[in-house]
């Protein structure tokens, strides 16, 4: 019992958004596609993804699956704070989640933002994406 307590008092905040691949941004359809997970408390910032394609061409025959797999490298870059992000990779770990969370119009773009509470933000950030995109 004393355990189930300890877990429960070592939570901490954290938000995510779920990552969703439209092929036809005019038809406003998507397929979940991964997840962004940002615990300020733990100085957690992670990107995880599983992308499949027949899910996406079933939206759209003639996507470019790699276009959308470079876009999710992109985010993953930018969460790991690597140059290869771009600036936005060079802000805050904070700065960084919002600016992934921004709504945008683009072949990847985020869900609104989500919260829950955590002491493994990476366990939970591959419980997500088992949740929401498998």
């Amino acid at each position: 019992m004393n355990d189930v307590v300890n877990d429960v008092v070592n939570l901490v905040p954290f938000d995510y958004v779920i990552l969703r691949a439209a092929p036809r941004i005019e038809r406003g359809e998507f397929v979940n596609v991964g997840a962004v997970l940002y615990c300020r408390s733990l100085d957690f910032l992670g990107a995880a993804w599983d992308v499949e394609p027949n899910r996406l061409k079933a939206l759209d025959p003639a996507v470019d699956v790699d276009v959308v797999c470079a876009s999710l490298e992109h985010i993953r870059a930018i969460c790991a704070g690597d140059p290869d992000g771009g600036p936005a990779a060079a802000t805050r770990i904070g700065e960084r989640f919002r600016w992934l969370a921004a709504p945008r119009s683009t072949v990847v773009h985020p869900s609104p933002i989500h919260s829950g509470l955590t002491n493994d933000p990476t366990a939970d950030l591959d419980r997500l994406v088992e949740a929401f995109v498998r």
